[in-house]
């Protein structure tokens, strides 16, 4: 009887490929038949579930996107009996961080993302929401401090959520460039909540 294949586990594997390569030689070095032969299936196989190399590029940044999101909800959940939302600010800020060397390749495969969707209509319109949707849950959070009596009097939630994000965009290009060490990146995060949520 022939085994039955879990087709989202393939996805993800292909996926996984995908970035693999994308982290060692950038999206462009990242074809069809390269991930094909990392992810060890033909290039058949592989069009059959993404017809198109966007659409495989699309599949992965939704893959990554998600894992991303529950490494956050698992540190918040685990790290925190009652997390406010000044901690969980700041376990998504320490996402977004190249602190560790899985970050550090999940950042620059993000990067290669960047540039490419900068010049491809079809896969701008995701970058843009995903972007959206973080600086709405970053607002959110802000929100509720505020409705606590936790925020800073006079801020705004939404301008904080754009400042937060500029924040670690910036100390996350230098933590990647060896300008800024990853735990004085994290201290530069730190001492900017402690003005958001005072001290």
């Amino acid at each position: 009887m022939p085994r039955r294949v879990d087709h989202q586990e393939r996805r993800q594997r292909i996926a996984g490929a995908l970035w693999r390569i994308a982290s060692t030689r950038g999206l462009e070095g990242a074809s069809l038949r390269d991930v094909a032969a990392e992810a060890g299936i033909s290039l058949g196989q592989l069009q059959h579930y993404f017809a198109t190399r966007e659409e495989m590029l699309r599949f992965t940044l939704e893959h990554f996107s998600a894992l991303s999101g529950e490494r956050i909800r698992k540190r918040v959940a685990t790290g925190y009996p009652e997390p406010t939302p000044r901690a969980v600010l700041r376990e998504i800020a320490a996402e977004l961080l190249p602190l560790s060397e899985e970050q550090r390749v999940a950042l620059r495969v993000q990067l290669g993302y960047l540039v490419r969707v900068l010049h491809d209509e079809g896969l701008r319109p995701q970058a843009r929401e995903g972007v959206l949707a973080l600086r709405g849950l970053l607002a959110d959070q802000l929100r509720i401090a505020a409705e606590r009596g936790e925020l800073t009097a006079g801020l705004d939630p939404e301008r904080e959520a754009v400042r937060l994000l500029a924040l670690t965009d910036g100390l996350a290009n230098a933590v990647l460039l060896d300008v800024l060490a990853p735990g004085a990146a994290m201290g530069l995060v730190d001492e900017h909540l402690g003005g958001v949520f005072g001290g």
